[in-house]
């Protein structure tokens, strides 16, 4: 089965700077990457690393995929018998058909053998909202799949995320559900030196502080990153400092890192894609409730969150039923009562 394309870059190489006392220096490591190269980095590496890693999907061979990128139940047995499957959802509004064999098979086949089967295997594609599809295809699953123990779930939002979680993905023993989000797929991000190692990995379980800020934590995953931070970057010139927390996993959750923030900033947003009733928020909103950062609280916590409708097709309403910049900002600044 063909490898997903090569990594293509989207700046020129970096000019050699001139010459100063005989030396020639060159310009930063950093190159500009997109997130759909970066995972194609990630699957091209990991495949020439393990002959027991391959792909499957929906036109992943001839067509690089639905998503120029790299089923189910073939993909399971494959794991259980010592293959290491990444199969690509073309999204996940469509893995509903395979909910079967994602959480009573592959989530619980590892503890119903007493840890002897493990289950190596990476369920990966587009999640939430994209642009334009209504309804059916723009559902965010982050709160479905967290809610399953035996699985892991990551989401990523940089290049850097996307790499380093799926190439940790696919070399963990337990199955993992990796959330992308097809809106940042041609969106490039600076990806440092050490991202571009064979070898770099992004830790699951970890969060990445992103901003460092003294007033309010907000919590976030996936595209709502980018979103807190040019919230926080208005704010800032008014004289509030956001702390923003890229969560990159969602299950199991870094809260550790959360409740260092609150005890910090002593005030918490939290902002996602996906609908209010029982979701991603409302876990960190009650794990801080119920831990040490509580007593740390000047303000209740506040949820950010997608609308709890299913997604119009118009665009007016789309955007209004997605958490803006706009929404953000009014969060913190009800949240700090200013």
């Amino acid at each position: 089965m063909a490898a997903a394309g090569a990594l293509r870059l989207l700046v020129p190489r970096g000019r050699l700077l001139p010459p100063r006392r005989g030396l020639r220096l060159s310009a930063p490591a950093a190159i500009q990457v997109t997130v759909r190269d970066a995972l194609n980095q990630a699957l091209d590496e990991e495949l020439e690393r393990d002959e027991r890693v391959f792909l499957l999907g929906e036109e992943v061979a001839q067509y690089d995929g639905a998503y120029k990128m790299g089923f189910t139940g073939i993909a399971v047995g494959a794991a259980m018998a010592g293959l290491r499957p990444v199969c690509e959802f073309m999204t996940f509004n469509f893995s509903m058909q395979a909910i079967d064999q994602v959480i009573n098979s592959a989530a619980k086949t590892c503890y119903m053998s007493a840890g002897t089967i493990p289950v190596p295997i990476v369920f990966r594609g587009p999640n939430g909202a994209s642009a334009g599809v209504a309804a059916q295809h723009s559902q965010c699953f982050a709160a479905w799949y967290g809610h399953c123990p035996g699985l892991k779930v990551v989401s990523p939002w940089s290049s850097e995320d996307a790499k380093g979680l799926l190439k940790a993905s696919i070399r963990d023993d337990n199955p993992v559900v990796m959330l992308e989000n097809e809106l940042l797929y041609g969106v490039p991000f600076e990806m440092s030196e050490q991202a571009q190692s064979k070898d770099f990995v992004v830790p699951i379980g970890k969060a990445k502080i992103e901003r460092e800020g003294t007033h309010v934590t907000l919590v976030a995953h996936s595209r709502p990153v980018g979103h807190c931070l040019e919230a926080a970057s208005i704010l800032a010139k008014e004289g509030v400092e956001c702390e923003v927390i890229n969560l990159r996993t969602i299950r199991p959750m870094d809260i550790e890192t959360v409740e260092a923030s609150v005890a910090k900033t002593n005030h918490l947003v939290t902002v996602e894609g996906g609908w209010p009733q029982f979701g991603v928020g409302s876990e960190i909103c009650a794990r801080i409730m119920e831990g040490p950062a509580f007593n740390y609280l000047d303000a209740p916590a506040v949820r950010v969150t997608g609308a709890d409708v299913p997604m119009p097709y118009a665009k007016i309403l789309e955007d209004n039923c997605i958490p803006q910049v706009k929404d953000i900002i009014f969060a913190v600044k009800k949240t700090l009562n200013i």
